[in-house]
């Protein structure tokens, strides 16, 4: 998290959390394809259950798809190289090579985020290119419909070092604070906390995925109970949670090795967008 942006997300300092909050998940979304009207369409199976101070999680895939973010690549590879800025790790395995990648949103992931997964055959699927824009369109159509506060949440899976699994994560984020800044305050024993951050963002979208799974066909919740999060959709969105480059530990190590990935990456990214891989109509050209 870059320190210097703190001051913006740090909220007034949070009281006590409240007892309990709800997840519900969204049934009747049906399958998303380009030019998708999120608004309309999520809007109507929201309605019955959305109330002022909700957060509305909604999946990366269906915003990506909705964007036309869907490529049709005969190779992945190609696509993950396109979408690479910086290249972290990369590791052989029987089936095939795994790249840990930083790619044009900032994120750190396996594969830059290109997921062929519930997606038509013989295409895959890039992350929507600016999830908190997308977050902040939804967020504004919604207030404007039903009258009344509410957020919305972008969310993607992602892995983590040094933990097993993968948990959804919010890539995108209107409406609401995406942090809570502890730093100042006193604990139980009234010690100072000098470092706590609560990347509250992070939490919701967590505690969504439990609700939505990956082969449910329910890619849309609504979480009831946390309207102490509720800001104006100007506030900075998921972003703001991405450390910077001196403040990211898990950069640090051989000072050579660093630059040679982030050359590796970028130079493969130029040369791969030179050879004329473009996005159109939801499809590629080459």
């Amino acid at each position: 998290m870059n320190q210097n942006n703190l001051e913006l997300i740090g909220t007034p300092k949070p009281a006590d959390p409240p007892q309990r909050f709800a997840v519900v998940g969204i049934d009747g979304i049906g399958e998303i394809v380009a030019g998708d009207d999120l608004l309309v369409l999520v809007g109507n199976a929201i309605e019955d259950e959305i109330s002022a101070g909700d957060i509305v999680v909604v999946t990366s895939k269906i915003v990506s798809k909705a964007e036309g973010r869907s490529l049709q690549a005969d190779s992945r590879e190609d696509a993950i190289t396109a979408e690479t800025v910086r290249l972290v790790a990369s590791k052989t395995h029987p089936g095939g090579v795994t790249r840990i990648v930083q790619n044009k949103l900032g994120l750190v992931l396996a594969a830059a985020g290109v997921d062929a997964s519930n997606t038509p055959a013989g295409t895959v699927l890039l992350l929507p290119e600016d999830p908190d824009a997308s977050a902040q369109a939804l967020c504004a159509g919604w207030r404007q419909r039903f009258g009344f506060d509410l957020a919305v949440l972008i969310t993607d899976t992602l892995g983590r070092p040094w933990r097993l699994g993968q948990t959804d994560q919010a890539i995108g984020a209107a409406g609401m604070a995406v942090a809570h800044d502890l730093r100042g305050t006193r604990d139980h024993f009234d010690r100072p906390m000098d470092a706590t951050i609560t990347a509250v963002a992070d939490e919701i979208a967590g505690a969504a995925n439990l609700v939505l799974g990956k082969t449910s066909r329910r890619p849309v919740a609504v979480v009831h109970g946390l309207g102490h999060l509720i800001r104006p959709i100007q506030e900075p969105g998921a972003r703001t949670l991405i450390r910077s480059a001196e403040d990211d530990l898990f950069r640090l190590g051989s000072a050579e090795a660093h630059l040679e990935g982030f050359q590796e990456g970028f130079a493969a990214g130029q040369r791969f967008r030179a050879e004329s891989f473009s996005i159109t109509d939801g499809g590629a050209t080459a």
